[in-house]
């Protein structure tokens, strides 16, 4: 089975950094060949994000439900995400992320919003439905030249965390759905 993985990124700006980082993530997480990637970036979209409804938007919004693994991506603003992202994520019901396993990243120039995906993406993801493997990641945008390893860090703290859940649900007696 191929997974099927998305980055959904709320930077205005097409082509970020902030994408670079999550491809970086997404890239150092999960082995090649094995998952299909789709990159959705919202820059490319603003025409029809706050339209409703919105039959462009309305496919985007269910590929993303459709995928195994989502990276959520933005730049910090004002100390949470972008409203590019929220538009996007407002467009989702409650559990209308169900059975997808999401990964809040925020970019941002200092540590001062390092808690930003934690605290205010994350929560608004699990409200969603989606299972969020840990703590939000944060990247500092002057750390590039690091790029690699802080994401390759980030990636096997993810990974042991999905490593220690699947281990718990081979172990569960009602099915799984």
């Amino acid at each position: 089975m191929t997974l099927k993985a998305t980055i959904v990124v709320g930077n205005p700006k097409a082509q970020s950094r902030t994408l670079e980082v999550a491809k970086s993530l997404t890239d150092k997480l999960l082995v090649p060949g094995t998952y299909m990637l789709e990159i959705i970036d919202l820059a490319d979209h603003v025409a029809e994000i706050f339209a409703w409804p919105s039959d462009e938007m309305a496919a985007l919004n269910a590929r993303v439900a459709e995928s195994d693994l989502v990276v959520f991506a933005s730049p910090t603003y004002k100390a949470t995400y972008t409203g590019l992202l929220k538009a996007f994520l407002d467009r989702y019901p409650t559990n209308g992320l169900v059975g997808v396993t999401a990964i809040p990243v925020h970019t941002g120039g200092d540590l001062t919003h390092a808690m930003g995906p934690t605290v205010n993406l994350a929560p608004l993801l699990a409200e969603l439905g989606a299972v969020v493997p840990g703590r939000g990641f944060y990247f500092v945008s002057s750390q590039m030249e690091n790029l690699d390893e802080i994401t390759a860090q980030a990636a096997a703290e993810y990974a042991a965390n999905l490593s220690r859940a699947a281990n718990i649900a081979a172990s569960l007696s009602a099915p799984v759905a």
